[in-house]
């Protein structure tokens, strides 16, 4: 491919200059055109393009001359070449003008470079023509083969898959140019994978070209291929691996490896006992190898078959008790099918896979057996000891039949025998216990840790041998202006035996009462009678009192009768002719009991309270005796002062020195300021203390007398004594003769010494804030 060099002169006249494969000798033809009416003329030169070919090799490799038509061959004139890539990658002649690539150009790089030229006068060092800019461009060559981008790749994809079915699109990229013939332009092709699969020539699109089945093989590596300039000769290529996996579909049933099981079970299991597992197996996997296991024949509906759907494996359990001497084995069908069978694989699992299941009955040492779940025995209250109540029976289930022994638990009314026979052994009442619920226990004689136990319920049935009765206490009161016939009182009756119908009761007066009685009364027939007057007018002050008998039968078989007696009071109810003011009367008179007795109490407890606290003050008393020496008073030799005195030289008063012989202070320093010094002499004032022999022969008496005191308390009591100390260093504190003023001293430092100088701090800094 030809490149060319456009040289505008200043009469507006161009030149075309072919610069691909031009020598030195190579002769300039001009193409004179006519004057374009819209071009200026003007002193310049315009370079257009050249076209270079990629990957030259050659160190220096000719591209093409520059020549000013001004140039007249006796190099004067001087090239030069401007722009990027000007002396790194392009060089040019200064003399000739020829422009030569001195590096290997690659144009999926950099596929163009924008270039100025410009030409100058050697003798003048001016130039001669203006500036002009050109373009290199590169051309391309097929030097990049295909590369797959997005590798590794993968692929999952539903085993037998019909033909046909898409699987995953490959891609490849060419660098060189696609404009520039079939350098870009890719085929496709499978070098690894037939017959399974396929691709595309052109998409890169593989796909499926023959069923596979997962159970056989599970993935499968395919190798593509692409090559550029559509396969020809001399064409580069690029391959790339692809990884396909099948996944699972359910197109394999599970199938039974054992056609029979053999399982033992105990005939003194329980219901709901695991008895053996079976196991099929399945080729498929994950949810297509869930399984559901069930009895397909099963007569006696002693067994069931559940899943466990970790292990998915079949357990077999009891449904129903087993027992050896009645049937010893059995035989029961087991199928297994998938949970989960999509309908379009149904064709697949058409006939479920069964297995045969023996099961023998282990023989065991059963307890007795009753021939009963429980006993109900009646027996009437009153009879005799040792009457008859009722049999139990039960036997020993095994072949060996081991003779039983009974008993009773927790009675002292019943008695059994050997042969399961009861008896009473006390006197029963139904009106303190009408049911007596028991347990007969059977033990075997030749195992006595074989037992078994069943309830057992006596009922004692009801005799007439309860008399009716009043069914309370009755206060009872007639006036004494009441007429004949005026009621005075209902009463009714209970009775403690029970009766098949219900009860019915019979009131009458004794036959004293009904001959001579001021009284009378009527059977209501509803279990009521009522009481009334038999005379007009009673008399408070000779009879306050009357006791009738009445007599209450009931309709038992035989009846029974009871004489109740019933007392009446005579009240003199006054005008009103009530007998509530007679109840209201003894109403009170229980109460004024009640209040009396309460009074009492509370002074009983008043008197034993006081009793407490005197004895509790006499001890406190006696206690403050024993020690008389803890309120003497130590403080003989401290005197208080309430003025100020004469300062810490005023020691006429009393003389503490001879108290001390000697005092330990620590070594004081030069005095620097004020505020530090009286700082340090309050430390210091904290450690002046006494050392004397006075004060420990005053301590060693004390101590002694405290050991020898029979009334001392028995621990250890500490005596502290203060002493303001041997002077003060720091002088006097008075303001009177002090030669610096306040404004002069800072109190800053008292705020320093702990809450007792807080006030002192507060005064003398609130007052120099205030002179200030």
């Amino acid at each position: 491919m030809n490149c060319y060099l456009l040289l505008r002169f200043m009469l507006g006249i161009p030149l075309l200059w072919p610069c691909l494969g031009a020598t030195e000798n190579s002769q300039t033809k001009k193409v004179k055109q006519p004057v374009r009416s819209h071009l200026r003329v003007k002193r310049g030169w315009v370079w257009n393009q050249f076209f270079v070919p990629e990957e030259m090799n050659t160190t220096s490799h000719h591209i093409g001359r520059l020549r000013s038509d001004l140039d007249n061959g006796n190099n004067s004139f001087q090239y030069k070449l401007l722009g990027a890539g000007a002396g790194s990658t392009f060089i040019i002649d200064e003399r000739t003008g020829d422009i030569y690539a001195i590096q290997k150009l690659d144009r999926e790089e950099r596929s163009l470079y924008i270039l100025r030229a410009q030409v100058i006068d050697i003798t003048t060092g001016r130039a001669v023509e203006p500036e002009s800019e050109f373009v290199i461009k590169v051309s391309d060559i097929n030097d990049n083969e295909p590369k797959f981008l997005d590798e590794p790749y993968e692929a999952i994809v539903p085993e037998m898959s019909p033909e046909g079915t898409l699987v995953i699109q490959v891609t490849a990229s060419d660098a060189d140019d696609p404009s520039s013939g079939n350098n870009a332009r890719l085929l496709y092709s499978l070098l690894q994978g037939q017959p399974y699969f396929s691709v595309e020539p052109t998409t890169g699109v593989i796909r499926i070209s023959s069923k596979m089945d997962r159970e056989l093989q599970d993935e499968y590596w395919v190798i593509i291929q692409a090559k550029d300039m559509i396969g020809q000769p001399g064409a580069l290529s690029g391959t790339t691996s692809v990884l396909i996996k099948l996944s699972d579909v359910n197109d394999n049933k599970p199938i039974f490896k054992e056609s029979l099981y053999r399982l033992t079970v105990s005939e003194s299991a329980p219901t709901g006992t695991s008895i053996g597992t079976i196991m099929a197996y399945d080729n498929d996997i994950g949810e297509n190898a869930e399984m559901d296991y069930s009895i397909e024949e099963d007569d006696s509906q002693t067994f069931d078959i559940i899943t466990n759907h970790e292990t998915q494996e079949g357990i077999v359990i009891l449904k129903k008790k087993v027992d050896f001497e009645h049937q010893n084995h059995y035989g029961i069908r087991a199928k297994v099918k998938n949970h989960h069978v999509p309908e379009q694989l149904m064709k697949y699992h058409t006939e479920a896979s069964t297995t045969f299941i023996k099961i023998q009955v282990e023989d065991v040492d059963e307890p007795p057996l009753f021939l009963l779940p429980y006993y109900v025995f009646e027996v009437f209250e009153e009879t005799p000891q040792g009457s008859f109540v009722g049999v139990v029976s039960a036997t020993d289930p095994d072949n060996r039949k081991s003779p039983i022994r009974y008993s009773i638990t927790r009675s002292e009314v019943f008695n059994i025998d050997d042969n399961g026979t009861i008896t009473t052994s006390n006197s029963l009442d139904r009106e303190i216990s009408a049911w007596y619920n028991l347990s007969i226990t059977a033990t075997e004689k030749y195992n006595i840790e074989q037992i078994s136990s069943i309830p057992l319920y006596v009922q004692v049935l009801n005799i007439n041998d309860h008399a009716p009765e009043f069914s309370q206490y009755y206060e009872t009161y007639v006036c004494e202006n009441a007429g004949s016939g005026q009621v005075i009182q209902t009463v009714s009756a209970v009775d403690r035996d029970e009766s098949i119908e219900e009860h019915h009761f019979y009131f009458n007066l004794s036959v004293e009462d009904t001959n001579n009685s001021s009284f009378t009364i009527i059977d209501n027939q509803d279990n009521t009678a009522v009481i009334l007057t038999n005379r007009t007018g009673f008399n408070l002050q000779e009879e306050p009192l009357f006791y009738i008998s009445i007599l209450i039968a009931d309709n038992g078989i035989p009846s029974l009768t009871s004489t109740n007696t019933l007392t009446i009071h005579v009240c003199d109810c006054g005008d009103s002719g009530s007998t509530q003011t007679c109840q209201y009367q003894e109403l009170v008179l229980s109460m004024g009991f009640k209040t009396e007795v309460i009074i009492a109490i509370l002074i009983c407890s008043m008197i034993i309270f006081g009793f407490i606290f005197l004895t509790l003050g006499l001890k406190q008393r006696r206690k403050q005796i024993l020690f008389p020496e803890k309120s003497e008073d130590f403080r003989e030799n401290i005197f208080q002062y309430d003025d100020e005195g004469g300062g810490e030289e005023d020691t006429e008063a009393f003389d503490i020195a001879e108290l001390r012989s000697s005092t330990i202070m620590r070594e004081r320093k030069t005095r620097k300021t004020t505020s530090a010094e009286i700082r340090s002499l309050y430390r210091q004032s904290l450690q002046v203390g006494p050392d004397s022999a006075i004060f420990r022969k005053f301590i060693l008496e004390k101590l002694e007398e405290a050991n020898t005191d029979p009334c001392a308390p028995p621990f250890d009591s500490l005596q502290t004594y203060a002493f303001e100390g041997t002077g003060s260093l720091a002088g006097s504190l008075s303001s009177l003769e002090s030669a610096v003023s306040d404004q002069d001293e800072s109190y800053d430092y008292l705020n320093e010494l702990g809450p007792r100088f807080k006030r002192l701090a507060c005064m003398f800094g609130s007052a120099v804030q205030s002179n200030n």
